[in-house]
Protein backbone atom coordinates (compact mmCIF):
# COMPACT_ATOMS: atom_id res chain seq x y z
CA UNK A 1 0.00 0.00 0.00
CA UNK A 2 2.55 2.44 0.80
CA UNK A 3 4.88 1.75 -2.42
CA UNK A 4 1.95 2.03 -4.75
CA UNK A 5 -0.41 4.64 -3.36
CA UNK A 6 0.98 6.72 -0.33
CA UNK A 7 4.59 6.94 -1.63
CA UNK A 8 3.62 8.85 -5.05
CA UNK A 9 0.89 10.60 -3.31
CA UNK A 10 4.02 12.09 -0.94
CA UNK A 11 6.40 12.56 -3.66
CA UNK A 12 4.04 14.77 -5.53
CA UNK A 13 4.90 17.46 -2.55
CA UNK A 14 8.06 18.71 -1.89
CA UNK A 15 10.35 16.85 0.71
CA UNK A 16 9.84 19.03 3.74
CA UNK A 17 6.07 19.35 2.95
CA UNK A 18 5.63 15.98 2.68
CA UNK A 19 7.27 15.74 6.07
CA UNK A 20 4.98 17.87 7.62
CA UNK A 21 1.85 15.96 5.63
CA UNK A 22 2.96 12.85 6.76
CA UNK A 23 2.94 14.42 10.68
CA UNK A 24 -0.21 15.72 10.75
CA UNK A 25 -1.81 12.80 9.17
CA UNK A 26 -0.34 10.30 11.50
CA UNK A 27 -1.05 12.34 14.20
CA UNK A 28 -4.86 11.98 13.46
CA UNK A 29 -5.08 8.50 12.29
CA UNK A 30 -2.97 6.66 14.91
CA UNK A 31 -4.84 8.06 17.76
CA UNK A 32 -8.81 6.81 16.34
CA UNK A 33 -9.70 3.59 18.08
CA UNK A 34 -9.94 1.75 15.20
CA UNK A 35 -6.80 2.81 13.55
CA UNK A 36 -4.87 2.48 16.68
CA UNK A 37 -5.69 -1.15 17.03
CA UNK A 38 -4.93 -1.95 13.59
CA UNK A 39 -1.66 0.05 13.56
CA UNK A 40 -0.49 -2.11 16.47
CA UNK A 41 -1.70 -5.77 14.98
CA UNK A 42 0.14 -4.56 11.40
CA UNK A 43 3.41 -3.17 12.43
CA UNK A 44 3.50 -5.40 15.89
CA UNK A 45 6.49 -7.92 16.02
CA UNK A 46 7.62 -8.96 19.13
CA UNK A 47 10.11 -12.02 20.17
CA UNK A 48 12.39 -12.55 23.23
CA UNK A 49 15.04 -13.19 20.33
CA UNK A 50 14.70 -9.52 18.98
CA UNK A 51 15.68 -8.25 22.81
CA UNK A 52 18.94 -6.85 23.54
CA UNK A 53 20.74 -5.16 26.38
CA UNK A 54 23.01 -1.83 25.49
CA UNK A 55 24.80 0.27 28.06
CA UNK A 56 22.24 -0.89 30.57
CA UNK A 57 19.17 -0.03 28.67
CA UNK A 58 16.77 -2.85 27.77
CA UNK A 59 15.36 -2.63 24.17
CA UNK A 60 12.65 -5.01 22.84
CA UNK A 61 14.24 -5.34 19.78
CA UNK A 62 17.30 -3.67 18.11
CA UNK A 63 15.52 -1.66 15.17
CA UNK A 64 15.13 2.55 16.05
CA UNK A 65 14.61 5.52 14.57
CA UNK A 66 17.30 8.26 14.09
CA UNK A 67 17.50 11.37 14.94
CA UNK A 68 16.27 14.19 12.42
CA UNK A 69 12.63 12.42 11.89
CA UNK A 70 10.93 13.30 14.98
CA UNK A 71 12.68 16.40 15.69
CA UNK A 72 10.72 18.13 18.66
CA UNK A 73 9.46 14.86 20.52
CA UNK A 74 6.08 14.89 18.62
CA UNK A 75 5.36 11.98 17.36
CA UNK A 76 6.62 9.21 19.97
CA UNK A 77 3.83 7.74 21.11
CA UNK A 78 2.81 7.18 17.05
CA UNK A 79 6.34 6.10 16.15
CA UNK A 80 6.19 3.60 19.23
CA UNK A 81 3.23 1.90 17.32
CA UNK A 82 4.81 0.94 14.32
CA UNK A 83 7.15 -1.37 16.19
CA UNK A 84 10.59 0.34 16.68
CA UNK A 85 12.83 -0.59 19.63
CA UNK A 86 13.92 2.58 20.02
CA UNK A 87 13.14 6.43 19.34
CA UNK A 88 15.49 9.18 18.93
CA UNK A 89 14.70 12.71 19.27
CA UNK A 90 16.83 16.01 18.17
CA UNK A 91 18.84 17.39 17.25
CA UNK A 92 17.54 19.58 20.22
CA UNK A 93 19.11 22.95 21.01
CA UNK A 94 18.24 25.07 23.69
CA UNK A 95 17.06 28.13 22.06
CA UNK A 96 14.21 27.76 19.12
CA UNK A 97 15.96 27.99 15.88
CA UNK A 98 14.44 28.48 12.24
CA UNK A 99 17.07 26.30 10.73
CA UNK A 100 18.50 27.09 7.39
CA UNK A 101 16.51 28.82 4.34
CA UNK A 102 13.69 26.68 2.40
CA UNK A 103 14.19 24.71 -0.10
CA UNK A 104 16.92 22.42 2.36
CA UNK A 105 15.25 18.99 1.73
CA UNK A 106 16.03 17.24 -1.33
CA UNK A 107 15.00 13.40 -2.90
CA UNK A 108 17.24 12.08 -5.20
CA UNK A 109 15.21 8.96 -6.42
CA UNK A 110 17.73 7.50 -8.36
CA UNK A 111 19.77 6.95 -5.59
CA UNK A 112 16.92 6.20 -3.29
CA UNK A 113 18.88 9.62 -1.45
CA UNK A 114 18.23 12.70 0.46
CA UNK A 115 20.25 15.76 0.63
CA UNK A 116 19.53 17.91 3.63
CA UNK A 117 20.57 21.53 5.10
CA UNK A 118 18.09 21.20 7.77
CA UNK A 119 20.16 23.27 10.50
CA UNK A 120 18.93 22.37 13.59
CA UNK A 121 15.49 23.44 13.42
CA UNK A 122 13.80 22.72 16.43
CA UNK A 123 10.99 24.79 19.00
CA UNK A 124 14.11 24.45 21.77
CA UNK A 125 14.38 21.76 24.34
CA UNK A 126 11.89 23.10 26.86
CA UNK A 127 9.67 22.96 24.35
CA UNK A 128 10.27 19.47 23.69
CA UNK A 129 10.69 18.50 27.13
CA UNK A 130 6.60 19.51 27.47
CA UNK A 131 5.94 16.83 25.01
CA UNK A 132 8.01 14.49 26.48
CA UNK A 133 6.07 14.70 30.38
CA UNK A 134 3.02 13.78 28.56
CA UNK A 135 3.91 10.42 26.53
CA UNK A 136 2.20 7.23 27.23
CA UNK A 137 4.50 4.65 25.45
CA UNK A 138 7.21 3.36 27.33
CA UNK A 139 9.61 2.92 24.22
CA UNK A 140 13.15 3.98 24.93
CA UNK A 141 13.72 7.38 23.60
CA UNK A 142 17.30 8.84 23.24
CA UNK A 143 17.75 12.95 23.30
CA UNK A 144 20.06 13.96 20.66
CA UNK A 145 21.39 17.48 21.40
CA UNK A 146 23.54 20.42 19.95
CA UNK A 147 24.75 23.68 19.99
CA UNK A 148 22.63 26.51 18.82
CA UNK A 149 24.03 28.27 15.42
CA UNK A 150 24.47 31.75 16.95
CA UNK A 151 26.48 29.94 20.09
CA UNK A 152 30.68 30.50 19.07
CA UNK A 153 32.43 26.80 19.45
CA UNK A 154 34.13 28.30 22.18
CA UNK A 155 30.82 28.32 24.27
CA UNK A 156 29.22 25.41 22.60
CA UNK A 157 30.22 23.01 25.76
CA UNK A 158 27.51 25.15 27.87
CA UNK A 159 24.46 24.60 25.14
CA UNK A 160 25.10 20.88 25.42
CA UNK A 161 24.90 21.56 29.03
CA UNK A 162 21.60 23.02 28.76
CA UNK A 163 20.32 20.50 27.21
CA UNK A 164 21.13 18.14 29.28
CA UNK A 165 20.07 19.03 31.88
CA UNK A 166 16.79 19.99 31.00
CA UNK A 167 15.73 16.33 29.14
CA UNK A 168 17.73 14.71 32.20
CA UNK A 169 14.49 13.37 33.76
CA UNK A 170 12.95 12.67 30.47
CA UNK A 171 15.30 10.99 28.17
CA UNK A 172 16.71 7.17 28.71
CA UNK A 173 19.90 8.40 26.40
CA UNK A 174 22.10 10.88 25.25
CA UNK A 175 23.29 12.02 21.98
CA UNK A 176 26.10 14.36 21.49
CA UNK A 177 25.89 15.54 17.97
CA UNK A 178 29.14 17.69 16.49
CA UNK A 179 29.16 15.81 13.20
CA UNK A 180 26.05 17.36 11.31
CA UNK A 181 27.78 19.20 8.04
CA UNK A 182 24.88 21.48 8.07
CA UNK A 183 25.79 24.26 11.25
CA UNK A 184 28.75 26.55 10.54
CA UNK A 185 31.60 25.19 12.04
CA UNK A 186 30.06 22.65 14.10
CA UNK A 187 32.12 19.84 12.74
CA UNK A 188 35.56 21.76 14.27
CA UNK A 189 34.68 20.43 17.25
CA UNK A 190 35.26 16.36 16.30
CA UNK A 191 38.90 17.53 16.41
CA UNK A 192 40.75 15.77 19.05
CA UNK A 193 40.96 18.13 21.76
CA UNK A 194 37.66 20.37 21.40
CA UNK A 195 36.01 16.87 21.39
CA UNK A 196 37.73 15.65 24.21
CA UNK A 197 36.77 18.66 26.61
CA UNK A 198 33.23 18.47 25.22
CA UNK A 199 32.45 15.01 25.88
CA UNK A 200 34.28 14.80 29.62
CA UNK A 201 32.08 18.30 30.60
CA UNK A 202 29.35 16.02 29.88
CA UNK A 203 30.29 12.66 31.13
CA UNK A 204 30.94 15.09 34.20
CA UNK A 205 27.26 16.73 34.68
CA UNK A 206 25.71 13.46 33.48
CA UNK A 207 28.02 11.59 36.63
CA UNK A 208 26.65 14.07 39.24
CA UNK A 209 23.03 12.92 38.30
CA UNK A 210 21.36 10.92 40.81
CA UNK A 211 20.86 7.92 38.16
CA UNK A 212 23.30 8.64 35.11
CA UNK A 213 22.27 7.92 31.47
CA UNK A 214 24.30 6.56 28.67
CA UNK A 215 25.79 9.30 26.49
CA UNK A 216 26.87 8.30 23.15
CA UNK A 217 29.11 10.41 20.90
CA UNK A 218 27.56 10.36 17.23
CA UNK A 219 30.30 10.98 14.46
CA UNK A 220 30.60 11.82 10.44
CA UNK A 221 31.19 9.02 8.20
CA UNK A 222 33.86 11.52 6.20
CA UNK A 223 36.65 11.01 9.20
CA UNK A 224 39.90 9.79 7.75
CA UNK A 225 41.17 6.28 10.15
CA UNK A 226 43.45 8.69 11.78
CA UNK A 227 40.34 10.89 13.03
CA UNK A 228 38.50 7.40 13.76
CA UNK A 229 41.71 6.76 15.85
CA UNK A 230 41.07 9.77 17.91
CA UNK A 231 37.35 8.82 18.25
CA UNK A 232 38.71 5.73 19.78
CA UNK A 233 41.06 7.31 21.96
CA UNK A 234 38.50 9.72 23.29
CA UNK A 235 35.69 6.78 24.03
CA UNK A 236 38.22 5.03 25.82
CA UNK A 237 39.16 8.01 28.25
CA UNK A 238 36.18 10.38 28.66
CA UNK A 239 34.83 6.84 29.36
CA UNK A 240 31.47 7.62 27.85
CA UNK A 241 28.85 4.60 26.63
CA UNK A 242 28.81 4.20 23.25
CA UNK A 243 29.44 5.62 18.96
CA UNK A 244 26.25 6.28 16.45
CA UNK A 245 28.31 6.04 12.97
CA UNK A 246 27.08 7.51 11.32
CA UNK A 247 25.98 10.83 10.50
CA UNK A 248 25.28 12.14 6.53
CA UNK A 249 28.04 12.74 4.32
CA UNK A 250 29.47 15.49 2.57
CA UNK A 251 30.90 13.10 -0.14
CA UNK A 252 29.29 13.41 -3.52
CA UNK A 253 31.34 10.72 -5.42
CA UNK A 254 28.73 7.77 -4.75
CA UNK A 255 26.00 9.25 -6.14
CA UNK A 256 24.60 8.47 -10.10
CA UNK A 257 22.29 11.30 -10.32
CA UNK A 258 22.81 13.82 -13.27
CA UNK A 259 26.07 15.89 -10.98
CA UNK A 260 24.17 19.06 -12.86
CA UNK A 261 20.84 18.55 -10.77
CA UNK A 262 23.21 17.65 -7.75
CA UNK A 263 25.57 20.94 -7.81
CA UNK A 264 21.76 22.97 -8.83
CA UNK A 265 20.93 21.60 -5.16
CA UNK A 266 23.56 22.88 -3.20
CA UNK A 267 25.22 22.08 0.10
CA UNK A 268 23.98 19.79 2.59
CA UNK A 269 24.18 16.03 3.62
CA UNK A 270 23.49 13.29 2.37
CA UNK A 271 21.55 10.11 3.56
CA UNK A 272 20.34 6.65 1.81
CA UNK A 273 21.44 3.53 -0.17
CA UNK A 274 24.97 5.42 -1.00
CA UNK A 275 25.89 6.04 2.88
CA UNK A 276 25.64 2.15 3.31
CA UNK A 277 28.81 0.89 2.31
CA UNK A 278 30.94 3.99 3.97
CA UNK A 279 28.86 3.94 7.49
CA UNK A 280 29.26 -0.15 7.40
CA UNK A 281 33.30 0.49 6.70
CA UNK A 282 33.54 3.10 9.70
CA UNK A 283 31.77 0.72 11.80
CA UNK A 284 33.80 -2.15 11.20
CA UNK A 285 37.25 0.01 11.78
CA UNK A 286 36.15 1.05 15.18
CA UNK A 287 34.69 -1.89 16.07
CA UNK A 288 37.96 -3.78 15.38
CA UNK A 289 40.49 -1.36 16.49
CA UNK A 290 39.12 -0.46 19.69
CA UNK A 291 38.80 -4.69 19.98
CA UNK A 292 34.62 -4.19 20.65
CA UNK A 293 35.34 -1.72 23.87
CA UNK A 294 31.95 -0.18 23.38
CA UNK A 295 28.59 -0.45 21.77
CA UNK A 296 27.81 1.18 18.62
CA UNK A 297 24.68 2.05 16.98
CA UNK A 298 24.64 1.31 12.97
CA UNK A 299 22.97 4.01 10.42
CA UNK A 300 23.06 4.96 7.09
CA UNK A 301 21.60 3.15 4.09
CA UNK A 302 19.83 0.87 6.11
CA UNK A 303 16.66 -0.48 3.34
CA UNK A 304 16.59 -3.97 4.15
CA UNK A 305 17.13 -6.64 6.81
CA UNK A 306 20.03 -7.43 5.09
CA UNK A 307 21.47 -4.44 5.39
CA UNK A 308 20.68 -4.28 8.99
CA UNK A 309 22.55 -7.68 9.85
CA UNK A 310 25.97 -6.41 7.90
CA UNK A 311 25.47 -3.10 10.01
CA UNK A 312 25.50 -6.03 13.18
CA UNK A 313 28.14 -8.00 11.61
CA UNK A 314 30.46 -5.22 10.91
CA UNK A 315 30.17 -4.51 14.92
CA UNK A 316 26.77 -2.49 15.65
CA UNK A 317 25.07 -3.65 18.63
CA UNK A 318 21.92 -1.38 17.56
CA UNK A 319 20.62 -0.17 13.80
CA UNK A 320 19.04 2.93 13.04
CA UNK A 321 16.32 3.77 10.14
CA UNK A 322 15.72 7.27 8.61
CA UNK A 323 16.05 7.48 4.71
CA UNK A 324 15.18 3.58 4.54
CA UNK A 325 11.47 4.63 5.79
CA UNK A 326 10.96 7.42 3.10
CA UNK A 327 11.90 4.82 0.43
CA UNK A 328 10.19 1.76 1.93
CA UNK A 329 7.63 2.47 4.31
CA UNK A 330 6.88 1.83 7.55
CA UNK A 331 6.70 -1.80 6.83
CA UNK A 332 10.68 -1.92 6.63
CA UNK A 333 10.96 -2.20 10.76
CA UNK A 334 8.68 -5.34 10.87
CA UNK A 335 10.32 -6.13 8.12
CA UNK A 336 14.22 -5.94 9.26
CA UNK A 337 12.68 -7.62 12.44
CA UNK A 338 11.67 -10.37 10.89
CA UNK A 339 14.51 -11.00 8.91
CA UNK A 340 16.76 -10.67 12.14
CA UNK A 341 13.85 -12.74 13.82
CA UNK A 342 15.57 -15.74 11.32
CA UNK A 343 19.47 -14.10 11.84
CA UNK A 344 19.38 -14.72 15.31
CA UNK A 345 17.90 -18.15 15.09
CA UNK A 346 20.02 -19.89 13.31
Amino acid sequence: MYKSLLKPLFFLKNPEDAHHFTFDLTKLTFNLPIAKSIVKSTFKLDDPLLEREVFGLKFKNPVGLAAGFDKDAKLIDEMAMLGFGFIEIGTLTPKPQDGNQLPRLFRLPQDEALINRMGFNNGGVLNAVERLKKRKSDVIVGGNIGKNKVTPNENAVDDYLICLEALHPYVDYFVVNVSSPNTPNLRDLQEKEPLKQLLQAVKNANDLKEKPKPILLKIAPDLTDGQLDDIVEIVLETKIDGVIATNTTIDRSQLSTDSSQVEAIGAGGVSGKVLAKRSTEVIRYLSQKSNKAFPIIGVGGIFSAADAIEKLEAGASLVQVYSGMIYEGPGLIKKIKKGLLAYFSR
